[in-house]
């Protein structure tokens, strides 16, 4: 597994009143890309990832970001 670093949930998503969520940074997870502006709600799978299911989790990003400088989401903290 390539080295990666924690992050906060809500330091990579930002979660609406309506409970939809939105990348603040350019992430890809599964080869699947995302930018700021996308908006999804519970339920939605991108890039195979229901990201409700781990809301709140801290993310593990791979320390080398995307040659397009979008951060590669390898996995969630247990909580």
């Amino acid at each position: 597994m390539e080295p990666y670093t924690p992050y906060k949930f809500l330091d990579i998503f930002e979660e609406f009143p309506d409970g939809s969520l939105s990348p603040k940074v350019a992430i890809e997870i599964n080869s699947t890309k995302f930018t700021p502006g996308i908006r999804f709600q519970k339920g939605v799978a991108f890039g195979g990832i229901d990201f409700h299911l781990y809301k709140y989790r801290d993310i593990a990003i791979a320390d080398k970001k995307n040659e397009d400088g979008s951060l590669k989401i390898v996995g969630f903290y247990k909580e």
